[in-house]
């Protein structure tokens, strides 16, 4: 059996297509069936982003899986999910977004010690073609020095 530490969803593509600014760690709001979709490793965070409604943080997109053994109060798979943040926080993110070009995208969703849910948010800027080949040449170089 994993422990729960071992659960961490990956978000590959977020350092290919974002320069990743800030980063910050939030709590997820969840129902019993989503926290133990989690707990199986069955969630992707690849398609989904961060926006701002009535001043307050959700995380739209993210896929939690149905629970097997969930009945009738199974959750909604890509249903919008509250993320807990610091007032400081969200009104720094908030001033950030309203710049052009930045978002908010989920980096890392992972169970901490406790077995609580936490999901690592970035603040990013997309990347240009061009951008997305100098990542490409860079790494080439940083595999061939090995």
């Amino acid at each position: 059996m994993k422990r729960l530490s071992d659960v961490k969803v990956r978000n590959k593509k977020a350092g290919y297509l974002f320069f990743l600014v800030d980063t910050f760690t939030a709590g997820i709001v969840l129902s019993g069936t989503e926290i133990k979709s989690i707990r199986t490793g069955k969630a992707s965070i690849n398609e989904a982003y961060c926006t701002f409604f009535n001043d307050e943080l959700y995380v739209r997109n993210m896929h939690i899986a149905e629970y097997g053994f969930g009945n009738r109060f199974n959750h909604e798979p890509r249903q919008q999910r509250k993320l807990l943040l610091t007032k400081r926080e969200l009104k720094k993110l908030q001033t950030k977004v309203k710049e052009k070009g930045f978002t908010i995208i989920p980096v890392l969703l992972y169970i901490n010690e406790k077995g609580l849910a936490k999901l690592e948010i970035s603040l990013a800027r997309g990347k240009r073609l061009f951008d997305k080949r100098e990542t490409l040449k860079e790494k080439d170089r940083r595999r061939e020095v090995e």
